[in-house]
């Protein structure tokens, strides 16, 4: 299986990975978003480590249980060969109503068919309340290809 664009990336081609990346993330749907990585696929989210798509998979289920109305934004931060660097920001809310914002890194590295082989991300939690969300569903037209992220 391949995911184009493929290694080596360029700026013009990892961007497109990215927003790529971003799209999927933002159905919210664990089988879609996991058809991006290796079979074998190393991940460190946070504190947790997983390898391979079946436990992928299962983070992401766990993940959008917690996190409602899940909205992203990625940005490259820089490319070099077969590896990506973004940066991003999410919103959600848990069960009780309380919104956050994530603010995260993640590096990622690629198989020449274009699957992410390795993904590792920092993520950082705020508290925000609902007046002061600024990310709400998938990017709009206008939007796409735009940095939009603000640093705080």
């Amino acid at each position: 299986m391949s995911r184009p664009p493929v290694p080596p990336f360029t700026e013009e081609s990892a961007r497109i990975k990215v927003q790529a990346a971003e799209d999927a993330w933002n159905t919210c749907d664990p089988d879609r978003v996991a058809l991006a990585y290796t079979e074998d696929s190393v991940w460190r989210n946070r504190g947790e480590f997983l390898t391979g798509r079946d436990e992928i998979r299962a983070f992401l289920r766990r993940k959008w249980d917690r996190e409602l109305d899940y909205a992203l934004r990625k940005e490259l931060w820089a490319v070099l060969g077969d590896r990506i660097a973004v940066r991003f920001q999410y919103e959600s809310r848990d069960a009780s109503g309380q919104w956050w914002r994530s603010y995260g890194n993640e590096q990622w590295e690629f198989d020449a068919d274009g699957l992410m082989r390795r993904r590792e991300a920092s993520i950082n939690d705020v508290r925000i309340e609902e007046s002061q969300r600024r990310v709400f569903g998938p990017r709009g037209d206008d939007e796409r290809g735009v940095d939009v992220l603000p640093v705080r």
